[in-house]
């Protein structure tokens, strides 16, 4: 049984000019426990509204979402729900509630009713994952914006979920920052086994996920691992831009040095090297 599914998912709200618009559009898919899947669409396109689906904090019109086979609109499963389903947003000033980092963690777990030692080790663990042990006593709002986003990180941590949610969670960091979270979050998906959904527009994260959804108005318009990045057109069709290293492949292969679809920067520096040796000889 996967850990989350969505069955023909659909959902509309009405907007400030009293318009009705219908944010998803018989939605399905699945996901499975240990997972890292990135969710990329342009503005608009449903991304945040399935994030909030996912953990009950709206509802579907119609159709079905399960978490470990728990609908999210029976009422009486939401608390166990949202102990399995972590969600960060994108400005992490919007998830802090108090004004020392370690109190700002220990939030989520004295709400759960942990005992104080058990909430101990899950603050020090917490923040430990994300490199933060540090500032466990600085106050939250002194921090530069890619600490912040690693104390929100932690903050969801502490309740252990199985599945955490970044939605647009780096979207407001420079590269420097966002490099920091996505390092965390990929060492917590390898180490611990937690799923992973990515709602991002930055291309370049996306690549570093196992599997990529592209959303469109709505609907699922692909899903696929990465060799997505070999039909380019099923991101640009939805106005997406493609990773910078597969936007340089695609043009090194249009003058003449042949170096295939690498589906990793890495492999982009492989391929290139292995190409400019071979016309060495």
């Amino acid at each position: 049984m996967p850990f989350l599914e969505f069955k023909n998912v659909e959902y509309s709200y009405v907007s400030g000019e009293d318009e009705l618009i219908q944010a998803l559009k018989s939605v399905s898919f699945s996901v499975e426990r240990g997972e890292f899947v990135a969710l990329v669409g342009c503005n608009g396109s449903g991304k945040s509204t399935l994030a909030r689906l996912c953990n009950g904090l709206i509802a579907p019109d119609s159709g079905q979402v399960l978490v470990d086979g728990a609908s999210t609109t029976d009422k009486s499963a939401l608390f166990d729900i949202r102990k399995k389903i972590g969600i960060v947003f994108q400005n992490p000033d919007n998830q802090m509630v108090t004004t020392i980092v370690e109190d700002d963690v220990a939030f989520g777990p004295e709400n759960l009713g942990l005992p104080p030692d058990e909430i101990r080790a899950r603050v020090d663990w917490a923040l430990k994952s994300v490199g933060m042990s540090e500032h466990a006593h600085s106050g939250p709002f002194r921090l530069s914006g890619g600490q912040k986003q690693r104390v929100a990180i932690a903050g969801v941590l502490a309740i252990k979920p199985e599945l955490m949610i970044l939605d647009e969670a780096t979207g407001m960091l420079d590269p420097s920052g966002r490099r920091e979270v996505l390092d965390v979050i990929k060492k917590l998906n390898r180490d611990e086994n937690m799923a992973v959904i990515m709602i991002t527009h930055f291309m370049e994260e996306a690549a570093s996920a196992d599997r990529i959804i592209v959303l469109d108005s709505g609907r699922i318009a692909a899903d696929g691992g990465k060799e997505l990045f070999k039909t380019p057109e099923v991101f640009e069709s939805v106005g997406l831009d493609l990773p910078l290293y597969v936007r340089l492949a695609r043009r090194l292969n249009e003058i003449g040095m042949d170096i295939g679809c690498p589906l990793s920067a890495d492999e982009f520096a492989a391929c290139v090297s292995a190409a400019i040796k071979g016309e060495g000889k």
